[in-house]
């Protein structure tokens, strides 16, 4: 049984690239695939935060490194691409997980707010995907894109109009790139978190609005960062998940299963 699981997620030597990685929910998709053999790559903001995560991902017998982009920007992506190959030699999976929320009311959503929301949480996806589709095109070995998407992108969400708007978008991309790319072996697909507590929702997260999503998630609790590991290394194993495309994988607790 060992070596079934083994050859079914063997993802030994492997190198992810990690957007957000400094961050509570894909710092421990990137921790997992780390501890399942794959140099991983944190992209992020904070270098504090990204030690931190190295440090236990060493420790637990790990590789990982920090790396550092303008995420709207194609040429500074393609900086980091060639940076990555550079260091690691290639890259066979991509993690597109950066993001930001903002429950600011409907009517008084500012231009500014929308164009930053799209640029964080859409453009920066679409710019990663053009860099390392392309990258993982002219190599002609496949590859593995997940692309973090949100409950919102799937049923819209009150008080997270442009954040919803913005995921709807990624779900929309992810589904477009993993029909186009499929005869390439480049999976293209979307982790769908339910409610996870991370530093992007804290402002939305008020007592009524924890009441409601108990009320709505059947577990009746929130999800813990390392409860996305397990779909992560299904979506990135070409063995695994070798017929899985275009897919929402959702990681709800059972919130989109819930009506009355």
């Amino acid at each position: 049984m060992s070596d079934f699981l083994d050859s079914l997620f063997n993802l030994k030597g492997k190198v992810a690239v990690v957007f957000g990685g400094t961050g509570e929910l894909c710092g421990a998709m990137a921790e997992g695939l780390a501890q399942a053999g794959v140099t991983t790559v944190l992209v992020g903001r904070s270098l504090e935060k990204a030690e931190a995560r190295i440090a236990k991902i060493e420790a637990s017998g790990g590789s990982a490194y920090f790396e550092t982009a303008d995420l709207g920007c194609k040429e500074s992506i393609g900086e980091l691409l060639q940076r990555v190959i550079e260091k690691s030699g290639s890259v066979d999976i991509v993690i597109n997980g950066a993001g930001a929320n903002s429950p600011t009311p409907f009517l008084e959503i500012s231009s500014e707010e929308y164009d930053r929301l799209f640029e964080i949480n859409t453009k920066a996806v679409f710019l990663a995907c053009q860099v390392f589709g392309k990258y993982f095109l002219d190599r002609g070995e496949g590859g593995s894109i997940i692309n973090v998407g949100s409950m919102s992108g799937v049923t819209p969400l009150s008080r997270v109009f442009t954040y919803s708007a913005t995921k709807a978008a990624v779900h929309n991309l992810s589904k477009n790139l993993a029909r186009e790319w499929a005869p390439q072996k480049i999976r293209v697909n979307t982790i769908v978190p339910g409610f996870f507590p991370a530093e992007q929702n804290k402002k939305v997260l008020t007592e009524e609005r924890v009441a409601q999503i108990m009320g709505h998630t059947p577990m009746k609790r929130f999800g813990e960062a390392k409860e996305l590991v397990g779909a992560t290394l299904l979506l990135a194993s070409d063995t695994a998940g070798s017929f899985v495309t275009g897919t929402e994988l959702l990681v709800d607790g059972g919130y989109a299963a819930m009506t009355i």
